[in-house]
């Protein structure tokens, strides 16, 4: 079953249905994912166990073989363990034989299921006859939220999105009650000003809105979704219902506008660029309805980069400039990050001159900036140095003309990651540096820098392979397999380890 997030309402004025994210797409819509469209019962079963970290599942593993060893007597399966490829592949349902028999014991003792089952599609309603009731696992539901960034975490439950708190083990019980309290005195406060909305409800949405475009960039997507949702429906309620003067309504707009965008782009990690089309239309009609110029040209590049991603390199250029047009006055870092698009796209539709035009125009963007109000609420809202270097680096590499400056620009954009000030680290744009260090060094030949560039990557937890880092590295995949210099035992190892690591995106914990 798809995991549909729906915010069920329509504002006046708008021009369809507000729509939600979903898993179900066109083939098109997942370029060469390797991803299983049914999960198997393994994955679900080590889902609901909270088993889907690999040193976790390894653990298991190991202590499942040696109480095997000791039962059976059967000294061949004293210390037996699982490496991080052969358990993605199960994971991710990239299984075409059984494993062999003594890991099949193991399995079978760990799930009190048959291997054969284990591997094929989970039943949608499992029976006794195919497994114990208490291996179902429900759909999955949304999450109460509004955690705090500090506290919020990515749950290790089988339901990411359940109603169970999502907090670090250590939290304490006074912090949870602390957590549970804010969140209930936003919705308290939004209902205690009745159908007028108040200075403090303004406030705290605020508040909450420059928590999450903060965190966006840093933390993986299943901690953030339940909160998105939730804000952007709460700006809806009091935009349709409430009684807004004209200056609050222009900011509840544009915080209206800020969380759909987040959401457009959430949809885009999820790999389903249709949803965030529609997500970063309903953005810009709340920027349309704020009046914000800079705001419109934010979306606009939101659009160019869903539009790059989904193998539309034209269409992508062709948001950038309406951005450009749209920006006008705009002098925040929205103004670097259009030019920096246009760079991709170009580079992507091998237009060399406007390309280099186009990196041109985000350098001397950058040297006339001055920093605006998207600017102050940080994270996603702000296009900061180390992403300009990787944007550039991108476009550099996908050209093609030069690939020792691609590496050379690739390699700085690296750098300025690992250093980068923690407001302007972003896991994502970090790996994408890593991938296109990774193409650069295949195209001079480099095979074995390509595999140390491209490993911090494959290192990702399952949270954190979102639509983006999995079609980079499918990227480097394409890569080697096309380079006529490939060299045998470890590129063959190398493209393996690509395809275990694509079958298990982000997006399997949705669902």
């Amino acid at each position: 079953m798809a995991a549909v997030i729906s915010v069920g309402r329509r504002l006046k004025g708008f021009p369809v249905e507000l729509p939600g994210l979903s898993s179900e797409q066109t083939n098109g819509d997942r370029r060469g994912s390797a991803v299983a469209q049914d999960p198997t019962l393994l994955r679900v079963l080590t889902l609901q166990r909270h088993w889907q970290v690999h040193e976790t599942f390894r653990l298991r593993f190991e202590a499942t073989a040696n109480r095997l060893a000791r039962e059976d007597d059967d000294p061949r399966l004293e210390g037996l363990s699982v490496s991080k490829r052969q358990f993605e592949r199960w994971y991710g349902g990239a299984v075409k034989t059984r494993p062999y028999p003594d890991l099949c014991r193991v399995l079978e003792a760990m799930f009190g299921v048959s291997v054969d089952l284990l591997l094929a599609p989970a039943p949608a309603n499992p029976g006794p006859e195919a497994v114990a009731p208490s291996f179902f696992v429900p759909p999955p539901r949304l999450a109460p939220v509004l955690l705090s960034s500090e506290q919020a975490r990515v749950s290790p439950a089988g339901d990411p999105f359940g109603i169970e708190t999502r907090l670090d083990a250590g939290t304490t019980e006074l912090e949870r009650q602390v957590v549970m309290a804010a969140r209930r005195a936003l919705r308290f406060t939004a209902m205690a000003e009745g159908s007028s909305v108040g200075p403090e409800t303004l406030g705290q949405i605020h508040d909450e809105v420059r928590r999450l475009t903060a965190a966006y960039p840093r933390l993986a997507l299943p901690t953030l979704l339940g909160d998105l949702v939730e804000v952007q429906d709460l700006t809806f309620r009091l935009l349709e219902h409430g009684r807004v003067k004209p200056l609050q309504a222009r900011e509840l707009y544009l915080l209206a506008g800020i969380t759909s965008g987040m959401l457009a782009k959430a949809s885009h990690d999820l790999g389903n660029p249709s949803a965030a089309m529609m997500q970063a239309r309903t953005a810009y009609v709340c920027a349309d309805n704020a009046d914000h110029h800079a705001m419109r040209a934010w979306i606009r590049s939101l659009q160019s980069l869903i539009a790059y991603w989904a193998g539309r390199p034209g269409e992508a250029a062709d948001y950038a400039a309406l951005g450009q047009s749209a920006a006008g006055s705009v002098r925040g870092t929205t103004s670097v990050w259009l030019a920096c698009l246009s760079a991709r796209a170009n580079a992507l539709l091998g237009d060399g001159e406007a390309t280099r035009a186009a990196i041109q125009r985000a350098e001397d963007a950058r040297a006339t900036v001055q920093l605006d109000d998207l600017d102050g609420f940080g994270g996603i809202m702000t296009f900061p140095v180390p992403r300009q270097l990787y944007y550039v680096a991108e476009a550099t590499v996908h050209l093609g003309e030069d690939p020792a400056l691609g590496e050379s620009q690739s390699e700085a954009a690296v750098t300025a990651y690992r250093n980068a000030a923690e407001d302007e680290w972003a896991f994502g744009d970090e790996a994408g540096a890593q991938t296109d260090l990774a193409l650069a060094r295949i195209a001079r030949g480099e095979f074995e820098g390509a595999a140390e560039a491209v490993r911090p990557v494959l290192d990702l937890p399952f949270e954190q392979r979102n639509f983006g880092i999995t079609s980079s590295a499918q990227r480097v995949h394409s890569a080697l397999r096309a380079d006529s210099r490939r060299d045998g035992g470890a590129v063959v190892n190398l493209r393996e380890e690509i395809e275990a690591f694509t079958a298990t995106p982000t997006s399997v914990l949705i669902r």
